[in-house]
């Protein structure tokens, strides 16, 4: 069994979506706590000029993780690099926002295909060797829309809920193999989700909100101390407590307010 931490300077990180918003926050974290990093994106542009920001050895892979056999590049590239995962940064992800009836099904599939399926494929694919070293760790980025339903954020909500129950189960099967996850789930970020998302506008991003630098550090410090459900704002916390003490109705319609596109009327009654 290997007494090397995934959290230790020198340990190798892959973070993916790491081109911007939460996921160069981690990688700016990490890089500052000494890790070596494998950063994952689609954009080279940005990818590269993070790498060169951070300095070190960076390892940079253009790939969109949404397309099926993603994962078989990403694990080829690294294995070519002779690279061993200690932390894995599951940061990569997209949301829609409007009627779901109204979106594009491709829209929806890929959406899952990167909120979801990555996620299994890449956890799958690194996992093993983690536990057979007797160290490393997992990191899901979810959301604070893991914990109910979001009209007119249906399917991404759906997807994060998907990634927290997954993140529980396997942090229970994994006890005693030295190997950690989490689930980290924030509220409003402002970072270019929203502008991919549309949710600019909705009443969500009137919201309190945290910077992605400060999320990414609550992360990492919840790592060292082996934290599964990590919901960085006090605000936030506070909010999922009080859903668990109403009506399952109520906090479903009180999440379509925050997302309801403007414009678009509130049903009566």
């Amino acid at each position: 069994m290997s007494t090397r931490s995934a959290t230790v300077p020198g340990s190798r990180a892959v973070v993916t979506g790491a081109s911007s918003g939460i996921g160069e926050a981690f990688a700016r974290a990490l890089a500052a706590r000494g890790h070596r990093l494998v950063l994952v994106a689609r954009r080279t542009d940005r990818l590269a000029r993070l790498a060169s920001e951070l300095g070190g050895d960076a390892l940079t892979v253009t790939l969109d993780l949404a397309r099926p056999g993603a994962e078989d590049e990403l694990s080829r590239a690294i294995a070519t690099a002779g690279i061993e995962v200690d932390l894995l940064v599951n940061n990569a992800g997209v949301g829609h926002t409007g009627h779901f009836r109204e979106q594009p099904p491709d829209r929806l599939l890929a959406m899952v295909d990167l909120n979801v399926r990555s996620v299994v494929a890449l956890s799958r694919r690194f996992l093993p060797a983690m536990v057979e070293r007797g160290a490393g760790a997992i990191v899901n980025v979810v959301s604070m829309s893991a914990f109910q339903p979001v009209p007119f954020l249906a399917t991404y909500a759906a997807t994060k809920a998907f990634v927290l129950s997954l993140t529980e189960s396997l942090a229970t099967e994994l006890e005693g193999t030295g190997v950690r996850v989490q689930a980290l789930c924030p509220g409003n970020i402002p970072t270019e989700f929203q502008s991919v998302a549309g949710t600019e506008g909705v009443a969500f991003t009137r919201t309190p909100s945290m910077s992605a630098a400060e999320v990414a550090e609550a992360s990492l410090a919840a790592l060292d101390r082996g934290q599964v459900i990590v919901i960085p704002g006090r605000r936030d916390r506070m909010m999922v407590t009080l859903q668990r003490a109403v009506p399952r109705s109520f906090v479903r319609r009180a999440a379509a307010g925050l997302f309801r596109p403007p414009g678009n009327p509130s049903p009566r009654g």
